[in-house]
């Protein structure tokens, strides 16, 4: 039998027994769909971290009050007080660094924002002009925070996209008066529209001066500062001097949290790899129960077709031959399945973006490739049982059905 004989040979048996085939193309369809589907969420969701954190600016340091040690997961977050707090001038202290661009200290609270009858509760951030360029933030209309001295309170602000439509409906939102609770502030800018990022939605906050914003919530202490190293490669260095500058400055004690940007989205590639791997492996599972499915349709298709068995081994085909020809039809059947899963797992994943357009579904190119490949391999390995019991068949028995 040459090779064109043998696919012959396959498809006819293929088109021969169509409920079996079709049974069996379903088994390995929903395999190859389930790893295609769950990695593409898997991966959607590694992109989307990725892109919040890309978003959020680039060559990033974080300062934290308190250590991560004894503050718990998030220092500085939670209830309860850090052992010292972060202050303005631990801030401005950082301008000592060579690695350090440039930085911007940050309060936040919620404000009870008014304009006559219309009010709302926002987010307020207190923060300097470097806030700006450190978030990658843009401007719609106005201008941001004025330069100058921190320590300076003016009663100006910035406000969202989605605070200005709130609050002012149609009208011009730029050079109004707004009032955070028993303060006025107007208005010098509107945020353009840039959406949530982390959980954070920039369109709906307000933005005053850090002085304003110490005054407004009665408190010295900030929240955090942002600090953006000069290149990529002084990110280190920016962390160890962040980190000298506010131990002397705090009689030795090392009780900040300095973390990279990069650091904390490693943590999350990480992670996120590893349970799309892993879910990734259950659902290929699904393939070795098509694999089993293969197995025990082949075995009663042995016993189906002993006469046409037994018919190719009188003309002359060799054990070898045979055993051929149930590869040929597994590969076949594992190939067909295959693409029907990538097809339905494209499909899957197309739906998922319809329903969530801002997360970058997409199955990683090792999925693509390893399902069909698992599911050919697993065909094959679950025909070599059926395979080799056909190609043991006396042609005779099979020819007498004994």
């Amino acid at each position: 039998m040459r090779l064109n004989d043998v696919l012959s040979f396959a498809w006819q048996v293929m088109r021969g027994y169509r409920g079996r085939t079709l049974l069996i193309l379903l088994a390995m369809g929903i395999g190859v769909a389930a790893v295609v589907a769950v990695t593409a969420l898997g991966e959607g969701a590694r992109r989307y971290v990725a892109n919040q954190f890309g978003s959020l600016g680039t060559n990033l340091v974080i300062v934290l009050p308190g250590r991560s040690e004894t503050a718990g997961a998030m220092p500085g977050v939670l209830v309860g007080k850090t052992p010292r707090d972060l202050t303005l001038e631990d801030a401005l202290a950082l301008r000592r660094s060579h690695a350090i661009r440039r930085f911007a200290p940050l309060i936040i609270g919620a404000g009870d924002v008014r304009v006559g009858a219309r009010r709302r509760e926002t987010p307020v951030l207190g923060s300097t002009a470097e806030l700006l360029e450190i978030r990658r933030m843009e401007m719609a209309q106005g201008y941001f925070l004025p330069e100058g001295d921190p320590r300076q309170s003016l009663p100006v602000s910035v406000v969202g996209s989605k605070v200005a439509s709130e609050l002012f409906g149609a009208r011009q939102a730029l050079g109004e008066w707004l009032r955070i609770g028993d303060r006025r502030f107007r208005i010098i800018g509107v945020l353009a529209k840039q959406g949530e990022s982390l959980g954070f939605n920039t369109d709906e906050i307000v933005i005053v001066p850090l002085a304003a914003a110490q005054a407004l919530f009665n408190t010295e202490a900030l929240f955090r500062v942002l600090v953006e190293a000069k290149s990529r490669e002084q990110i280190p260095y920016a962390k160890e001097d962040v980190e000298e500058i506010i131990r002397l400055r705090h009689e030795g004690e090392r009780d900040v949290t300095v973390i990279t940007q990069d650091a904390v989205l490693a943590t999350f590639d990480r992670i996120l790899r590893a349970l799309t791997l892993a879910v990734g492996g259950i659902a290929a599972i699904s393939l070795a129960v098509a694999g089993i499915l293969i197995m025990n349709v082949m075995l009663i298709a042995v016993t189906q077709r002993r006469r046409e068995i037994g018919l190719l081994k009188a003309l002359g085909a060799t054990g070898r031959q045979i055993r051929l020809a149930f590869f040929t039809e597994a590969v076949l059947l594992a190939i067909g399945g295959a693409a029907v899963g990538l097809i339905v797992g494209q499909l899957g994943r197309n739906l998922a973006l319809q329903l969530y357009p801002t997360i970058p579904f997409q199955a990683p190119w090792w999925a693509l490739v390893a399902a069909p490949a698992t599911a050919v391999i697993t065909a094959v390995l679950f025909t070599v049982l059926p395979a080799r019991r056909a190609a043991k068949l006396d042609p005779v028995q099979a020819l007498s059905r004994r």
